[in-house]
C-alpha cells in the first residue's frame, strides 16, 4: 500500500490542482460503473482512497467547508488550525478503529419531538468524507432517476416538478408516505450486502455503523441505523432505499389495454430522501403499491409511518381531503370553467388546472417566525431589525418562488406590515401615526427602511418556473455545458449570487475552478473591502476556502 507523500504546508496547497485530480478520478469511477466494469470501479476507488489530493480535499471539507465544523465529537475537537489540518491529512487512512459518536438532540420543526444527531470525531469525519468521495460517483451511476434527496445537482424542486409532469394531463391518486425513523432503523447487514464493496471498505463502514453512541455520559450499542450527522450517512440512506422505484415497477405490467387504448400502467414513484409519493390513476394500483413497498422495506429493517402515510386524490375529494402536501408545497388540481379551460398543449380543454402552492403549515410557521423576531426586537434599532429579517424573508421566498406563490407573497407582506406597524407604535406610544410613518417608512413607496437599506418583501421575488434536471444526469458525467446552463436557476440561490454565477461562467473568480453543481460553499468577496459597497463591479463569487485565502493574502500584504 502506498503512503501519502509529505504535505509541507496547508497554506501552499494548490486547491485547483487538488480538485481537478479528484474530479478526474471520480469521473472515471462513474463511467466504469455505467459500463458495468466492477473490477475497474474497485481499482479506481482504491486509487482514490490512497490519493493525497483526495485526503486533502476530505480534510478541507470537514474542517473548513462544513457548516457544522465547530461541533465537537467525543474527542472534544471542534476547530483545527492549518498545521493540525496538515497532520490530519498526512495521517488519514482507513481501517482504524472507529470511535463512538456523540448524541446531540435538536428540535423537529413544527413538533415537540426531537431529532437525534450523531456527531463523529474529527478524524472519523475526515475518513467518512474520503470514503464518500469514492462511493458517491459509483452510486450516482446506479441511483434511480426519480430519486432527488441528498444528491449533487438535485433539489426538492426537481421532485416537485417531477410530480407536476406526472399529473399535468390527468388527475391521479397518490400515496403520500414517510418512512418511520429511516436513519435509526436501517439494517446493517442488508446495507453492507447492498454496498457490495471490497473488504477494507466494508470493514471500515461496518466499524462506523457499530461504533456506538455516547449520550449523557452513557455508551449505547448501535445494532441498527446510520447516525444522522455523519458525513457518509446521507449516501448510506440513499443506498438502503435504492430499488424502491424498481420493485414497484416490477409488480405491475408496463402497459394495459383499456377501452381499446394502450395505457401506461406502471405507477410513478418520486422519492426525496425518506419521503416519497406513488402516483397512478387507479386506486387499486396505489393500494397494492403500498403493500409492495411495505413488504420490501421490511427486508431493510424499515417500515412506513402510519401517521404520515395516506392516500389522496389530486382533483376529487377522497377520505375528506383533496390534494396532498409534499416538501412544503400543496399539490392540488382545481376545476376550471369554460372561459378558463385547462389545456394539454393541443388546445383541448381538460376541465382542471394543476396548481402547486406553499402549504398552509409552512405559511403559518413562517409568519409566526417573523412575528416572533419582530417581538423580540422591541429595543433594537431599525437597521438591526432589517438585517435580521432580510435573510429569513429572502430565503423563504426563494424556496417558494417556483410555485404559484404571488398571492401568498402579497398576503405575507400585508401581515408583515401589520406586525411592523405594531412594533413602531409600541416604541412611540405618544406619537401620531403620521409621525411614525415618516420615521420608519420611506414614502411614497412605503418601504420600511433607513438610509443604510430597506426591508426585503416577499413580493419582490420574481416567480420563475423551475426546469427539472434530466432523469439520468449527474455532475460526475463531465457534461459541464449542461450543468453550466443550469446555473442561476436553482430556486434557493440568492438572485445576486445567481447573477454572479452566470457572469463568471460558473467558475470561482480566484482559482478558476468550476463550482460543483448544488455546491453551497460560495461566498461573496468585496474587492475594495467595503461590505456596504454592493455594486456588481465590486463583488465576485469565490469558494469559501478561496475567500479565506484571499483575505489571508490581503492581511500579509498589509502587514509591515
Amino acid at each position: 500500500m502506498t503512503t501519502t507523500p509529505l504535505i509541507t504546508s496547508w497554506q501552499d496547497v494548490r486547491w485547483d490542482q487538488v480538485e481537478a485530480a479528484v474530479h478526474a478520478l471520480q469521473r472515471r469511477i462513474y463511467r466504469a460503473q455505467q459500463r458495468g466494469q466492477r473490477r475497474k470501479v474497485r481499482s479506481l476507488q482504491r486509487l482514490l482512497l490512497r490519493s493525497t489530493s483526495a485526503k486533502l480535499l476530505a480534510v478541507r471539507r470537514v474542517t473548513q467547508d462544513n457548516q457544522g465544523k465547530k461541533t465537537p465529537g467525543v474527542d472534544g475537537i471542534a476547530c483545527l488550525d492549518p498545521e493540525q489540518r496538515r497532520l490530519l491529512a498526512q495521517d488519514l487512512n482507513l481501517g482504524r478503529r472507529a470511535r463512538p459518536v456523540r448524541r446531540v438532540w435538536i428540535p423537529k420543526p413544527g413538533t415537540r419531538e426531537q431529532r437525534p444527531l450523531g456527531i463523529p470525531t474529527m478524524s472519523d469525519r475526515a475518513a467518512q468524507a474520503l470514503v464518500k468521495l469514492a462511493l458517491e460517483p459509483q452510486w450516482e451511476a446506479r441511483f434511480e432517476p426519480n430519486s432527488y434527496g441528498f444528491r449533487p445537482g438535485r433539489s426538492c424542486h426537481d421532485a416537485i416538478e417531477a410530480i407536476f409532469n406526472e399529473i399535468r394531463y390527468r388527475p391521479k391518486f397518490v400515496l403520500d408516505a414517510d418512512i418511520s425513523k429511516c436513519f435509526d432503523r436501517i439494517d446493517h447487514r442488508a446495507l453492507l450486502d447492498k454496498l457490495d464493496t471490497f473488504p477494507l471498505l466494508r470493514r471500515t463502514i461496518k466499524g462506523w455503523l457499530k461504533a456506538g453512541v455516547l449520550d449523557g455520559g452513557q455508551l449505547f450499542a448501535t445494532e441498527q441505523g446510520a447516525p444522522q450527522g455523519g458525513v457518509l450517512s446521507p449516501v448510506l440512506a440513499n443506498v438502503a432505499l435504492h430499488g424502491l422505484e424498481e420493485v414497484v415497477a416490477a409488480a405491475f405490467p408496463k402497459t394495459r389495454t383499456i377501452d381499446g387504448k394502450i395505457k401506461r400502467w406502471t405507477p410513478a414513484v418520486i422519492r426525496y430522501a425518506d419521503d416519497f409519493v406513488v402516483l397512478h390513476e387507479d386506486l387499486d394500483v396505489v393500494r397494492h403499491s403500498k403493500e409492495v413497498i411495505a413488504g420490501w422495506l421490511r427486508g431493510t429493517g424499515l417500515e412506513l409511518k402510519p401517521s404520515k402515510t395516506s392516500i389522496a386524490h389530486t382533483f376529487q375529494e377522497y377520505e375528506g381531503k383533496v390534494g396532498f402536501d409534499f416538501l412544503g408545497f400543496t399539490v392540488r388540481q382545481f376545476r376550471v370553467g369554460k372561459h378558463h379551460p385547462g389545456s394539454n398543449g393541443s388546445g383541448q380543454p381538460l376541465g382542471f388546472k394543476t396548481l402547486i402552492k406553499p402549504s398552509k403549515a409552512k405559511v403559518t410557521a413562517h409568519h409566526a417566525q417573523l412575528r416572533e423576531m419582530i417581538r423580540q426586537a422591541t429595543a433594537a434599532a431599525q437597521k438591526d431589525l432589517i438585517a435580521r429579517l432580510n435573510p429569513v424573508i429572502r430565503g423563504w421566498a426563494n424556496y417558494f418562488r417556483n410555485a404559484v406563490s404571488k398571492a401568498t407573497f402579497s398576503k405575507l407582506d400585508d401581515r408583515l406590515y401589520s406586525a411592523l406597524r405594531h412594533w413602531a407604535r409600541r416604541r412611540h406610544p405618544n406619537k401620531a401615526s403620521r409621525w411614525i410613518v415618516r420615521r420608519y417608512w420611506r414614502l411614497p413607496q412605503w418601504d420600511f427602511g433607513t438610509k443604510e437599506g430597506t426591508l426585503a418583501t416577499h413580493a419582490q421575488t420574481r416567480i420563475v418556473r423551475h426546469v427539472k434536471v434530466q432523469g439520468g444526469r449527474s455532475p460526475f458525467d463531465g457534461d459541464w455545458p449542461y450543468w453550466a446552463s443550469r446555473w442561476g436557476h436553482y430556486p434557493e440561490v440568492n438572485p445576486a449570487v445567481a447573477w454572479m454565477l452566470q457572469a463568471q461562467g460558473g467558475r470561482c473568480a480566484h482559482c478558476k475552478r468550476r463550482f460543483f453543481p448544488g455546491d453551497d460553499l460560495r461566498e461573496r468577496h468585496h474587492k475594495d473591502g467595503d461590505r456596504s459597497n454592493n455594486r456588481r463591479s465590486n463583488i465576485e463569487l469565490l469558494h469559501r476556502h478561496c475567500h479565506d485565502a484571499v483575505h489571508r493574502q490581503e492581511r500579509q500584504a498589509a502587514s509591515p
